[in-house]
């Protein structure tokens, strides 16, 4: 059993992370960690008091002796922490738990910006095998099992790659309790809600490329504002190269009051896979080769967060972080995004991926 710690107290700590962790046997909650003891202890007090018992609160304001994050960070109990804290706050908690040898589950994205990302990752790695504790990032999009299954009826299709697109349409109304959040109705962090929400969406087109044999190396796109409130972009449109030199379209909006969904189309000379977190799509040529015959799976919604926890007590069990959560995949995701915004405040100037 591994006693770990939640640092975060916010909206999707407390509704995803927290209740995960409870569901996982190979962890013991032990603390919780909030940079206002008000939340901290608004976040214990939504618990049953059977679980209470054993579960200390930690926060930075007001200074409290021991109650600060180095002293949580001090415990022996403690092995590991799930770190869900606003995306510019997380680099510099990843580090300092990591020097006091927890092992790390840390939210998407891997940072705010792919120099920030690929230095901590860089330091990571520096630290040499043996040295360092373990660290995953968190991507609940790869843990859906409707995107697990859309992934292997790609597979499953084969043919020759054609195409693809991804479809975000959204919109963040102004009483959205995530929106509400300071750090998101102001962002300091590039990209707003296209940052925190569309690496979703990118993880998951990126999953189903992979399927595919596929991974975009070049785009271009336009972005713009639709919703003034949802500074400073809500919107962008592209068209990206894969690595085989097939181009296919990327749209992510969350300015869109009257057209709402998501979806990934993957095409091949086969057929078509469509996913969407509730559903997948298969259009297929018949086996005996006389037309096409079109089948669909439903699925409850998942978050996926439950286990993707599960996957990182795993991984501190096996010693090694599963490949669905390493640092580096996740500043693909990043990576892919950024190139995205940066395209389209340049007015679609072209873009390389991982070059």
């Amino acid at each position: 059993m591994t006693g770990i710690a939640l640092l975060g107290a916010g909206i999707f700590a407390k509704q995803e992370h927290l209740p995960a962790i409870l569901a996982t046997p190979k962890f013991t909650l032990l603390a919780i960690y909030s940079r206002s003891r008000t939340t901290a202890e608004s976040l214990l007090a939504s618990l049953p008091s059977s679980l209470t018992q054993n579960i200390s609160i930690y926060y930075s304001s007001p200074p409290t002796e021991g109650k600060s994050l180095e002293d949580l960070l001090a415990r022996s109990d403690i092995q590991a922490v799930d770190i869900a804290l606003p995306i510019l706050h997380q680099p510099a908690v990843i580090e300092q738990c990591i020097k006091a040898g927890k092992h790390v589950l840390s939210e998407k994205p891997v940072a705010g910006d792919i120099v920030d990302a690929a230095t901590l990752i860089g330091w990571y790695y520096g630290l040499g095998e043996g040295k360092k504790a373990l660290w995953a990032v968190a991507e609940n999009f790869r843990y859906m099992e409707s995107l697990k299954f859309a992934g292997e009826k790609v597979k499953e299709l084969g043919g020759k790659f054609l195409t693809f697109r991804l479809e975000r349409y959204g919109y963040v109304e102004a009483d959205n309790r995530y929106f509400k959040t300071e750090w998101r109705k102001v962002p300091s962090h590039q990209g707003g809600f296209l940052l925190d929400g569309g690496v979703h969406f990118i993880a998951g087109l990126r999953y189903l490329l992979g399927a595919a044999g596929q991974e975009i190396k070049q785009l271009a796109g336009f972005s713009g504002l639709l919703e003034e409130r949802l500074v400073p972009v809500d919107t962008v449109h592209a068209v990206a190269l894969t690595n085989e030199g097939r181009s296919g379209s990327i749209v992510l909006t969350f300015g869109t009051e009257f057209k709402n969904g998501l979806e990934v189309e993957i095409i091949t000379t086969n057929g078509t896979v469509t996913w969407s977190p509730t559903g997948v799509k298969v259009v297929a040529k018949k086996a005996d080769g006389n037309g096409k015959e079109e089948t669909t799976k439903e699925f409850d919604w998942s978050s996926g967060v439950t286990p993707e926890v599960a996957a990182f007590a795993q991984a501190i069990e096996d010693g090694k972080v599963a490949p669905l959560q390493t640092p580096e995949e996740a500043l693909k995701d990043l990576e892919l995004l950024q190139r995205l915004l940066e395209s389209g405040a340049a007015g679609a100037a072209l873009k390389l991926i991982g070059a």
